[in-house]
C-alpha cells in the first residue's frame, strides 16, 4: 500500500527542531527585554543627556 508524501522518516525530528527554535525565540525575547529594562532604568536613573552620552559611548568602544 502506498504511504503518503507527507509522511518520512526525517518528519521524526520536527518537535525537537521546533522545542530548540522555540527556546531560541524567548531567550531573544528574555534578552531583548532585560536590554528594554536596562535602557529605562539608566533613562530615570540619570536622565536623558547622561543616557545618550552612555549609549554613544558604548557604540563607539565596539567600533
Amino acid at each position: 500500500m502506498v504511504q503518503p508524501i507527507s509522511v518520512q522518516p526525517h518528519d521524526v525530528a520536527a518537535p525537537a527542531q521546533g522545542r530548540a527554535a522555540s527556546v531560541i525565540l524567548w531567550g531573544a525575547a528574555g534578552f531583548g527585554g532585560l536590554a528594554l529594562l536596562a535602557a529605562a532604568v539608566l533613562w530615570f536613573r540619570y536622565g536623558t543627556a547622561v543616557f545618550f552620552e552612555t549609549i554613544a559611548a558604548g557604540i563607539s568602544a565596539c567600533f
